[in-house]
């Protein structure tokens, strides 16, 4: 009998803590069946978010471990990426060659950007989410009077492709065509299927491999590896043997060198929670006193912590622009950190927990909705603009639902404790 209520109440707690999730599971599984979509066409449009999107997602995890919150201030080193690309695309300088010179030049500009986000951040402890918000705001002045009044008066730039026709000022849109567009993307390409079954050849040798160790360990195969392997199996089956899934996976183009930059910051923050720095980083977000106490220096660990995240905004914003092919001078950063932060909770991340695999749902999960949005408006309504209504307010939405169901957890979990 207590083994069963033990069960219901792990089922409920696990309901507890992923309800945004599974609110969002079965939207995506309901937009799917409306929309009526080709398979193929949303795994190609899902495949292609992922390439774009996912880098600037990750780059919000670090501050989280370290107690700051989410990061608004990620548009601030979009910034950084974005002033890169415009001084990049002046020179002419193409392909390869431009987009590596993008990161060069965004660096540095990213670090003292960051760095002095982590200043003001310190002073406003407890606060970091909106003093982040309102400073990207401030830094959008000042990058629109960079571009809009500095340029063509204090700052020269004879380009007429580049520049408003009266002299003055950045134009409003820059075609990166010629210059840093699919750069990255078109290196490698793999059809879907290819890549899926790699990965999971990959899976299946790596849980084999920690299978052996475990054993050699503790002479027991490890249960978890063995249910790991038949779900790996399991999926590889059904690419191969549905002919839907086959069919479609096979019309999708995968960029190879894009995911598996990805997969890089991805394995950069796996390995950082387990150097000194990440243990520190660890115990600042848990109690700044204790860490204060044991000898770690708080703020100087904050301000790391944000000059990783602005850096790693800065080359997540090049990534992006790159696949879009199109620089909208003043607005291609300001939904940055909205529509981040939004696809960061809606895989069960919160403002004091998060992980590379919960961005990487949450930008499927995200992105799927964007993409099948319009089209299930137009079949539910017959007027696909409350799709597009729906696609606009959904990421502002799920950031409040999500803050405030964090909110509603603390205080239960309070009365838990007192009770």
């Amino acid at each position: 009998m207590k083994e069963e209520v033990s069960i219901i109440s792990k089922i409920k707690e696990w309901l507890f803590n992923n309800m945004v999730t599974i609110l969002f599971v079965v939207l995506c599984a309901a937009g799917i069946e409306v929309s009526r979509q080709p398979l193929s066409f949303v795994l190609g449009e899902l495949v292609t978010r992922i390439a774009r999107n996912l880098f600037l997602v990750l780059s919000l995890i670090i501050p989280v471990l370290a107690g700051m919150g989410l990061n608004f201030g990620i548009v601030i080193g979009a910034m950084a990426g974005q002033i890169a690309i415009i001084a990049v695309t002046h020179w002419k300088i193409a392909g390869i060659g431009g987009f590596l010179l993008c990161i060069l030049i965004s660096t540095p500009i990213a670090i003292l950007f960051g760095y002095f986000t982590g200043k003001l951040l310190n002073k406003t402890k407890g606060q970091e989410m909106i003093a982040s918000m309102i400073l990207a705001l401030f830094a959008n002045g000042l990058y629109q009077l960079l571009f809009l009044f500095f340029v063509g008066t204090i700052i020269p730039m004879d380009n007429p492709v580049m520049v408003l026709s009266g002299g003055i000022g950045i134009k409003n849109t820059l075609d990166l065509t010629g210059g840093i567009k699919y750069t990255l993307d078109s290196l490698f390409e793999m059809d879907l299927f290819v890549t899926i079954m790699g990965l999971l050849a990959a899976a299946i040798l790596y849980n084999l491999i920690k299978m052996l160790i475990n054993y050699r360990r503790t002479k027991k195969t490890g249960g978890k590896y063995l249910f790991n392997l038949l779900i790996i199996i399991a999926a590889m089956l059904c690419s191969i043997l549905i002919p839907k899934l086959n069919f479609a996976f096979k019309f999708v183009n995968v960029p190879i060198i894009t995911l598996f930059v990805i997969g890089a910051v991805a394995l950069f923050n796996s390995f950082l929670y387990r150097t000194k720095l990440g243990q520190d980083l660890r115990t600042v977000g848990q109690d700044m006193h204790v860490a204060n106490a044991s000898g770690i220096k708080v703020n100087k660990v904050r301000i790391i912590a944000i000059v990783i995240s602005t850096v790693l905004a800065a080359w997540g914003q090049l990534i992006f622009l790159q696949n879009i092919g199109t620089l909208n001078t003043y607005g291609s950063h300001e939904q940055v950190g909205m529509f981040s932060i939004a696809a960061l909770l809606i895989g069960g991340a919160s403002v004091s927990k998060a992980t590379n695999g919960q961005a990487l749902l949450g930008v499927i999960l995200f992105h799927t909705l964007f993409i099948i949005s319009p089209t299930a408006g137009k079949n539910l309504f017959d007027n696909p603009q409350i799709g597009e209504y729906f696609r606009g307010f959904i990421a502002y939405g799920v950031i409040g639902v999500s803050l405030g169901i964090y909110a509603w957890k603390k205080s239960v979990e309070t009365r838990r404790l007192i009770e």
